[in-house]
C-alpha cells in the first residue's frame, strides 16, 4: 500500500453526502473516488462501475468469505454495501487520494483501518424533519423504505462524535465551503 492519503465521506441517507463528494471530485484535486459495492439493483441513471458495482447477493458472499473487502454491511436483508481492497489499493497505487462513500458503520471500519491516513467526515442533516422531506421529495423509495431509513438515520447520527469532522448540511454552499476547507487543510498537512 502507498502512503496515499484517505477521505471518508459517511452520512444517514438523504444528508446530501455524495452530492458533497460529486462537488470535491470536481474542484481539481488529485482524487479518486472508490466505487463501492452493492447487491442492490440500480436506481435512475445509476451505471456499473461508476456508480457502484452492482453484484449478487450470492456473489457479494462469495467475496466476503474471500475477504475481499476492507469494509461491507448487509444493510437490510440481501442487500449489501462494501468496499474492495483491490480498489482501494488501484487508486492509492496510481498516487491518488481516494475518496469514499460509505454508510456511518463503514466510514469508522475504515478510519479505523487507516487511522492518520484518512480523514472522516460526517455529513448530518440539519434535523430529521428536514432529511424525511428530502427522502421523500427524492421519489425513489417507497413510503416504508423511507421510515426505515429514517429510523436507521436516528440510530446513525449518534455516530457523529466517532469522526474528525462533523459537517451539518445546513445550507448546501455553506457545506460545500466547509467540505473543501477541511479537506484541502488535511491534503496540505505534511
Amino acid at each position: 500500500m502507498s502512503s496515499g492519503k484517505l477521505i471518508i465521506f459517511s452520512a444517514p441517507s438523504g444528508s446530501g453526502k455524495t452530492t458533497l463528494v460529486r462537488y470535491l471530485l470536481s474542484q481539481g484535486l488529485d482524487l479518486a473516488f472508490s466505487v463501492s459495492c452493492t447487491s442492490r439493483a440500480p436506481r435512475g441513471t445509476e451505471q456499473d462501475g461508476v456508480d457502484y458495482y452492482f453484484l449478487t447477493p450470492d456473489e457479494f458472499r462469495r467475496r466476503i468469505e474471500n475477504d475481499e473487502f476492507l469494509e461491507y454491511e448487509e444493510v437490510y436483508t440481501d442487500k449489501f454495501y462494501g468496499t474492495l481492497k483491490s480498489e482501494v489499493e488501484r487508486l492509492s497505487s496510481e498516487g491518488h487520494t481516494v475518496v469514499f462513500d460509505v454508510d456511518v458503520k463503514g466510514g469508522v471500519n475504515i478510519k479505523k483501518f487507516y487511522g492518520d491516513r484518512a480523514l472522516s467526515l460526517f455529513v448530518q442533516p440539519p434535523s430529521i424533519e428536514e432529511l424525511s422531506r428530502r427522502l421523500h421529495s427524492r421519489g425513489t423509495d417507497s413510503e416504508e423504505v423511507i421510515q426505515q431509513r429514517l429510523q436507521k438515520a436516528a440510530y446513525e447520527l449518534t455516530f457523529a462524535p466517532e469522526f474528525d469532522h462533523i459537517i451539518v448540511n445546513d445550507v448546501l454552499e455553506k457545506a460545500q465551503a466547509e467540505t473543501l476547507s477541511v479537506v484541502n487543510a488535511f491534503l496540505n498537512e505534511e
